[in-house]
């Protein structure tokens, strides 16, 4: 199993979230939404949603924050739909990131079954 390098592994799972949310954003993810749902599910702490405007977009944009992750040592421990290019999850214990084509993600709404989660503001997060 790698070592994760000595600056990421005293991140929380909100710092994750924001270094994952700063690099789809410079992918030009579209619409990102960060849901806080820590006692809410047991799975996770935050849900990451973006969409992309093509298959290959959304494809471009995991690729990019799994890349930047790995980089630093920080796997995902799970890959989910990368290959369609449709729902793209990239599970990365504390923070969950879902890059959706568009259309996908009006179908699913995952922002409406998880509408009692916090929604964080995306300013605030990738600022600190």
């Amino acid at each position: 199993m790698k070592q994760l390098k000595k600056e990421y592994r005293e991140k929380s799972g909100l710092e994750l979230a924001a270094l994952c949310t700063k690099i789809a954003l410079d992918a030009k993810a579209e619409d990102p939404v960060v849901l806080d749902v820590r006692g809410k599910a047991s799975f996770t702490d935050y849900f990451i949603i973006l969409s992309g405007r093509s298959t290959r977009h959304v494809q471009g944009i995991a690729e990019s924050i799994e890349g930047a992750l790995s980089a630093k040592r920080v796997s995902a421990t799970s890959a989910e739909g990368l290959q369609e290019g449709q729902w793209v999850l990239l599970d990365f214990n504390d923070v969950v990131v879902h890059v959706f084509y568009h259309e996908q993600r009006k179908f699913f709404d995952l922002e409406g079954l998880w509408h009692n989660a916090d929604r964080l503001d995306i300013d605030e997060l990738i600022e600190e």
